[in-house]
């Protein structure tokens, strides 16, 4: 049997491709009345199934927001496993939004959720939260080393509350935020053209130049569009690793619909604006 390429050498080649974005699919009940459907399982899947349609044929990566979907009970779950379906089988990767943290065989259960192969919900990589210790990560990152998947690990994240972890000090004078982007530089170690094991790192955060965010892993970069940032910002918040950035863009997409072509023109719009930006850096 032949080894399962990596995550990070499937994502690098899709960026290259594609173009570097990655587009939420975040169905909200506000979003679901703003496209004209009910706030139930069928505005769900037509609404899932609409932002597939538009972009995963085009887009490097699509991002499901779990909750939204769980938010229904198993059929939204089952919604939920026929848009990954749908979105790889169009050659999207798929990012699971799961933020998933726990210890032992729990955080094992979590994993094999999302990424064993022959899980209904496999993903080409998840979401996941070290706030339990990174260590509480390892049956994850075993699984996904398994399975060519990835992992995207909170670590400097966009929204104002996260600073009060992530940027703590610890005894040995490094934040959590710089001891988690440390790990996944242990992680990552030897891996080309890029690890299979990225960051959580806000858009929106301005100066980073105090944290070392050369990891050898992607950067899963939120915060573009509604939360403020632009394309334009990422080579002054990202620096030398702008081109190993995965800028996720949701509602500044997403309400364009339920037109498809107008999906499709702002997401290629918004991979324009990011390749220029990362080309002038």
């Amino acid at each position: 049997m032949s080894a399962i390429e990596p995550f990070g050498a499937r994502l690098r080649r899709a960026m290259d491709e594609r173009g570097p974005l990655c587009v939420g699919i975040d169905p909200h009940a506000s979003l679901l009345l703003q496209w004209g459907l009910n706030d139930d399982v069928a505005g769900l899947e037509r609404f899932s199934r609409t932002v597939v349609e538009a972009v995963a044929d085009r887009v490097a990566a699509l991002k499901p927001q779990s909750a939204f979907f769980e938010r229904f009970g198993s059929r939204g779950v089952a919604v939920l496993e026929r848009t990954v379906e749908e979105a790889r089988a169009a050659g999207a990767l798929v990012i699971m939004d799961a933020k998933r943290g726990d210890i032992g065989s729990t955080m094992a259960a979590y994993a094999e959720s999302f990424l064993r192969r022959d899980a209904p919900l496999f993903s080409d990589a998840l979401t996941v939260s070290p706030y339990l210790g990174y260590g509480s990560l390892k049956p994850a990152v075993d699984l996904a080393r398994e399975n060519g998947a990835g992992l995207f690990v909170l670590a400097l994240t966009s929204n104002p509350e996260g600073a009060e972890v992530q940027h703590a000090v610890r005894p040995d004078g490094r934040t959590v935020g710089a001891t988690v982007l440390a790990h996944l530089a242990e992680e990552n170690a030897g891996q080309t053209p890029l690890g299979s094991f990225g960051a959580v790192v806000g858009a929106t955060l301005g100066d980073l130049s105090s944290y070392d965010l050369r990891m050898g892993g992607p950067l899963l970069a939120p915060g573009i569009g509604a939360q403020g940032a632009t394309p334009a910002d990422l080579p002054r918040v990202f620096g030398p690793v702008v081109r190993d950035v995965l800028p996720n863009v949701s509602r500044s997409v997403l309400r364009h619909g339920p037109d498809v072509g107008a999906l499709r023109d702002v997401s290629e719009r918004f991979v324009e604006e990011v390749r220029a930006a990362v080309a002038a850096r």
